[in-house]
């Protein structure tokens, strides 16, 4: 089943709940630290979708569905993806890791990152995005088992967090 954006945004959650545990998912998870955007918060959404995620958390700071921006940006997404906040990122990594064999891995520039198509990816997997401006916070980057980055050929530094997180998390499909 495929539903367009206007059949997205008009499904009842209780419909769309059941319609999504019918849904296979991935060992695939997507924890946010501090995402303030409520609009890249609404687009892991839909990207969590898109690759039929198990679940999304959405710590500390980070907005929550029914958020107005975020039903938007999501495209109504929001309701087939289970999700759940936590106060810390920790608090979320600690419960992913009660998952035999989770990988948890940061999407973030930093000294220690290395590119992410040197990356060998497994499920289940966790990966970690941070705030848009300061992104992960160095406790967090401490977690995790590795950090990628997407290289920048360009001026820029960096790329979006929810663009970055889509071309990372497509690798992992590529690989399979």
């Amino acid at each position: 089943m495929k539903l367009n954006s206007k059949k997205l945004r008009k499904i009842p959650l209780d419909k769309a709940l059941r319609i999504s545990k019918k849904i296979k998912k991935r060992d695939i998870y997507i924890v946010l630290e501090d995402v303030l955007d409520t609009y890249n918060v609404g687009g892991f959404f839909r990207l969590a979708d898109a690759i039929s995620a198990k679940k999304i958390y959405l710590c500390g700071l980070t907005n929550t569905p029914p958020d107005s921006k975020i039903k938007k940006a999501s495209v109504g997404t929001y309701k087939f993806i289970p999700w759940e906040h936590k106060e810390t990122t920790k608090d979320a990594i600690i419960d992913l890791r009660r998952t035999k064999n989770m990988q948890v891995v940061a999407i973030e520039q930093c000294k220690k990152s290395i590119d992410y198509r040197e990356f060998k990816y497994r499920e289940p997997i966790a990966f970690v995005l941070g705030n848009e401006t300061y992104g992960l916070s160095k406790k967090t980057q401490k977690l995790v088992d590795a950090i990628l980055e997407v290289p920048m050929y360009g001026i820029n530094k960096s790329l979006n967090v929810m663009v970055a997180a889509g071309v990372v998390i497509y690798q992992i499909i590529a690989q399979k």
